[in-house]
């Protein structure tokens, strides 16, 4: 449980309002205007140096770390220098919008539209991507199919090389920076290098004079502490990590830093049980009880939910609650492939019993020598409801990159970005979450494009890849585009100068400088189309079993189902047909060979198509298929579809789970369904939900069940399982009555989000999901 003093700190994150927060744009704003005519890279080492100087720094009154991204906690960060028009058309929406609320004074409106707006207009990053964004994409985009994500927010979605900081420390990663700058003089990156770890290290500095500042004026047992984390801050303000105090000041003090320059989402934690493991055995050695360890991680966790990530009101749709992103990672194996959870791996997962907070995203690595007792507390956390951690299986992500060229080494290695994206912690700069492709649009689309209706199925299925394919093109494009974009206008000197290679070639990530460059696209719908492909195959053309071999009578007629779908089932027997669909045609997610086949054909279709396509950073793209809470618009953006399912009503979620409702064979069946896809070629991350009811979890006897799940999960080859383990009135309660469960917490899709906080849409689509026993 927590102490004292964390649930302090943890009642005072709460206490206060989230509000829009212009600090870092003024600041940023402030450097910007005096650097016209520099290297952009230059210019935007310092703009973060100017924002790290002079942002305010503010002390808990309880904390023993420090370090804040803004005055209040989870205030709404905005970056006019990625895009400055949603701010603008949502300042007095900001308050009452349906998703991701936040409150705003008239003074920040005004600034905003005098002092920012007209500055940023013409300037910014979206400016950029729109001006050189081909025609055929934006009309594309148009059709709702794929829709290019970071056009309006710095580099996220990546994991620094965190054991190179605690190892080394900034002075040395500064002193390698200046070597490299004076031998090549002329390389703009290397020059903004130098000029990020500089202000880096005053950064820290600033902190350590503030503590020693307060101290003085302290009472005694405070002023004791804070001299304590004065002392911390001013060794590794230059220098490596001694032990975990500050091994874990020095993290976060990281982030918070990475965060003031990209203010972006998904700056990840990667394998914390590992690099903080010889901090924790020092800590351990040189005194430090149980209770002091607990307390110290505990008030880590907790700095993880004073940021939140604000977006407009459309990306709230896609990214609802306001997930940041910051995935920790434990367990997994090493770089021989055995076992590599520590006392600390088990540690990091009970710290989730006592914070009960959404962030960080807990992420368990498991593997066939995972050991019992691992799963075992794994099962305890799940059991708690806040659907942490999730589980990525090594057994099938470590031979994904390797797929993908990454070495066994750099494979075993790897972690979770934001959501469920995988990633090389220190090596990859993925642009993971690039662009999400509607897969039952696509279907859409080319019903409509045929009203004649098709000589057979395989026509069907023959036109729908032609869509698929032209629509990947174009979605590359895009994100090429994008991409661009983002070296053009928006480089990160300082990030870059803690991912590998980097300052050996003097290139910077967003130039190609890391050692791995894919980009991440997820294809969403796999249950929905499967489904709806049945409906085609079976219904209309007659044709069963999982080779296509068996023949019954059709169920409708073409032009009778496009008549049905175009009025939204409305119509005369529209009805009684939509029902026959639904509860007599097999569906995804019961271990039916003849529909899970389809959709394992039509995602690996998909996957081909986009792994063809390099991008501009001599890298890579690669497939995904998950939805993070995207899977509400994109139904928004979808017809009637032939499954039954009814306009605008939204997609199966979390990306390879069944349609809510329609997996009525248990939670096994939906394992067996999974595991027939590809999911090799998922190397940017897939998503399974699975919801259990509490009562399946209950005593040794459920928590034996969930560990032979777990074990059932490695063997079948799934990348990502997480869990839902909330009673259904218990959310139909919070739902009506918000105010009395305000920390309850649910898993969404990828991330957990406190329930309260969702748009009642997705509230309900959480509530409905199949709730299953074990």
């Amino acid at each position: 449980m927590l102490t004292p003093r964390t649930q302090a700190i943890k009642d005072a994150i709460f206490d206060v309002p989230r509000v829009v927060d212009l600090e870092r744009a003024l600041l940023y704003t402030e450097s910007w205007r005096t650097t016209e005519g520099q290297p952009v890279v230059v210019r935007r080492a310092r703009a973060i140096a100017n924002v790290l100087a002079k942002h305010k720094i503010v002390i808990d009154d309880h904390d023993l770390l420090v370090g804040n991204r803004s005055a209040t906690p989870r205030a709404g960060v905005v970056s006019p220098e990625m895009s400055p028009y949603w701010i603008a058309d949502e300042l007095d929406e900001f308050p009452t919008r349906p998703q991701d609320q936040f409150q705003i004074s008239e003074d920040t409106k005004r600034r905003y539209l005098e002092e920012l707006l007209p500055y940023w207009s013409g300037r910014s990053l979206i400016d950029w991507y729109r001006a050189h964004l081909d025609e055929d994409v934006a009309a594309a985009e148009a059709d709702q199919v794929f829709a290019v994500a970071q056009t309006d927010k710095g580099q996220g979605h990546i994991i620094c090389d965190f054991p190179l900081v605690l190892t080394r420390g900034y002075g040395a990663i500064l002193d390698r920076a200046r070597e490299r700058a004076a031998a090549d003089p002329d390389n703009a990156f290397l020059e903004a290098a130098v000029i990020s770890l500089e202000a880096m290290v005053a950064y820290v500095g600033r902190y350590a004079a503030t503590v020693r500042e307060l101290a003085a004026t302290a009472a005694p047992e405070r002023a004791a502490e804070l001299a304590r984390i004065a002392e911390v801050l001013g060794h590794i303000q230059t220098k490596p990590a001694r032990n975990l105090y500050d091994a874990l000041q020095l993290v976060w003090l990281t982030e918070v830093a990475l965060m003031h320059e990209s203010n972006a989402s998904s700056l990840s934690l990667g394998r914390a049980d590992q690099y903080l493991w010889p901090y924790y055995q020092a800590s351990v050695a040189a005194g430090a009880s149980p209770e002091q360890v607990r307390e110290l991680l505990q008030c880590f966790y907790l700095k993880f939910s004073t940021i939140v990530a604000i977006r407009s009101t459309g990306s709230a749709r896609f990214f609802a609650g306001f997930p940041i992103g910051f995935n920790l990672v434990v367990g997994g194996v090493d770089e021989q492939g055995a076992d590599a959870s520590n006392e600390l791996s088990y540690l990091l997962l009970d710290i989730q019993k006592d914070t009960r907070l959404p962030q960080p995203n807990l992420s368990l690595r498991v593997h066939k020598g995972s050991p019992a007792a691992l799963l075992r507390l794994a099962g305890e956390v799940v059991r708690l409801g806040d659907g942490l951690p999730q589980f990525f299986n090594d057994e099938v992500n470590i031979g994904a990159f390797m797929n993908r060229g990454v070495s066994q080494t750099d494979a075993r290695d790897y972690a979770v970005v934001g959501c469920v994206e995988l990633s090389i912690p220190g090596r990859m700069y993925g642009l993971h979450d690039i662009s999400m492709f509607n897969l039952v649009r696509c279907l859409e689309l080319t019903l409509a494009e045929h009203p004649e209706g098709f000589a057979s199925y395989e026509d069907v299925e023959e036109a729908l890849k032609a869509t698929v394919a032209r629509y990947v093109a174009l979605m590359v494009r895009g994100c090429n585009t994008c991409d661009l974009a983002h070296r053009m206008t928006s480089p990160t000197p300082l990030l870059s100068c803690l991912v590998s290679d980097c300052l050996e070639s003097g290139r910077d990530v967003t130039e190609g400088g890391a050692r791995y460059n894919p980009s991440g696209v997820q294809g969403v719908g796999t249950a929905n189309l499967a489904d709806s492909l049945e409906t085609l195959r079976r219904g209309v053309f007659g044709i069963t079993g999982a080779d296509g071999s068996g023949r019954v009578e059709p169920v409708v007629g073409y032009e009778r189902l496009a008549q049905a779908l175009a009025r939204d089932w409305s119509g005369e027997g529209d009805e009684l047909l939509r029902r026959r669909i639904v509860d007599r045609m097999p569906k995804y997610g019961n271990d039916v060979d003849e529909v899970d086949l389809l959709g394992s054909r039509m995602l690996e279709f998909y996957a081909r198509e986009v792994e063809k396509y390099g991008n501009v950073r001599d890298g890579f793209f690669q497939p995904g298929s998950y939805t993070v809470s995207a899977h509400v618009p994109l139904g928004a953006a979808c017809g009637a579809t032939p499954d039954g399912r009814h306009a605008h009503e939204a997609l199966a979620d979390g990306g390879l789970s069944p349609m809510r409702g329609l997996d009525k064979h248990g939670p096994t069946a939906s394992l067996m369904s999974v595991s027939k896809l590809n999911n090799g070629l998922e190397s940017n991350g897939g998503l399974l939900n699975v919801k259990f009811s509490p009562s399946t979890l209950g005593g040794e006897q459920g928590l034996a069940k969930l560990s032979a799940y777990l074990r059932a999960f490695c063997r079948l080859g799934i990348q990502h399982i997480q869990f839902n383990v909330v009673d259904k009135v218990v959310l139909l309660d919070a739902k009506a009555h918000p105010e009395a469960h305000r920390d309850l917490v649910v898993r969404v899709a990828g991330y957990s989000a406190l329930f309260v906080d969702l748009a009642p849409a997705l509230q309900d689509d959480i509530i409905n999901r199949t709730e299953h026993e074990l």
